[in-house]
């Protein structure tokens, strides 16, 4: 019984974040799936997952139906003088030649997608990040050059409403509709940027600056994570992007020029086994 109340509340539980949308834009108990798509390249992430879904089923389906026609069919009971055939040519290239083909099916809407996600030649804006040991910096080089550091907010100093291990002092403000050029870099060891919702994935290496691009389809505030293993603190380095619309923006770079203007060099972080 009481593991049915326990299965009744996850349900409900489940039920309650379908409705609401609660997974939207990061990570929520119970989830399924994907994080709802917030850039066309993350739609067309989501869009080639459910071309391979189904491709994966048609062959799993193929395959098991094959495997129970195989054991009804050529059962000891059913063969007591079993067939000496070790080949047939036919079965043969059939079993070399679809395969074949479904990977050429598959290759082709996946090379489309690479080329998509890599880079945008038109982009209208650029930003640079810059990941550090374990924090991340953000530059706005066609915005008089606004820079400044993004760190996690600590659990104690956590407001109502605000998302362990996800929130951030200063999040990456973007603008909507706009066609963002990311030139993404690490100053000390190898970290990666990533935010689901936005089908981002880069890694920022030392003395190398690797490029991508996003463009925000909607308004909201989208979290995401270090997921390359940097060092001690890997797990506390989070990313939140908050997507307002171009006079919003307009109006945080003004603030933003203030706020930053003159900012000291960032403070270094403390060991996590040094914090006792």
């Amino acid at each position: 019984m009481m593991l049915r109340g326990k299965w009744a509340a996850a349900a409900a539980a489940f039920g309650a974040m379908a409705a609401t949308g609660a997974w939207a834009n990061e990570p929520a108990p119970w989830g399924l799936g994907f994080q709802n798509a917030a850039t066309p390249v993350k739609a067309a992430m989501s869009q080639f997952h459910g071309m391979l879904l189904v491709v994966i089923t048609l062959i799993t389906i193929f395959v098991l139906a094959l495997l129970t026609w195989v054991v009804m069919r050529f059962r000891a009971n059913r063969n007591p003088n079993p067939s000496k055939t070790t080949h047939n040519t036919l079965v043969e290239v059939v079993w070399t030649v679809v395969p074949v083909l479904i990977l050429v099916i598959i290759a082709i809407p996946s090379f489309r997608l690479l080329y998509f996600l890599d880079r945008n030649p038109d982009a209208e804006m650029t930003i640079k990040v810059v990941g550090h040991q374990w924090y991340w910096a953000y530059e706005y080089p066609d915005n008089d050059g606004i820079k400044f550091d993004s760190y996690m907010i600590q659990e104690a100093d956590l407001k109502p409403g605000q998302k362990r291990l996800l929130e951030v002092d200063n999040r990456l403000v973007l603008p909507v509709g706009t066609t963002i050029r990311v030139l993404v870099t690490g100053n000390d060891v190898m970290h990666s940027w990533f935010i689901p919702s936005l089908g981002v994935q880069n890694y920022a290496f030392p003395g190398r600056t690797n490029e991508t691009w996003i463009r925000l389809e909607r308004e909201g505030i989208f979290y995401g994570q270090c997921n390359q293993i940097c060092g001690v603190n890997h797990g506390f380095m989070p990313i939140a992007v908050e997507g307002v619309s171009k006079e919003a923006f307009q109006r945080w770079v003004t603030e933003a020029k203030t706020k930053f203007a003159g900012q000291p060099a960032p403070v270094p972080v403390q060991l996590a086994r040094n914090a006792e």
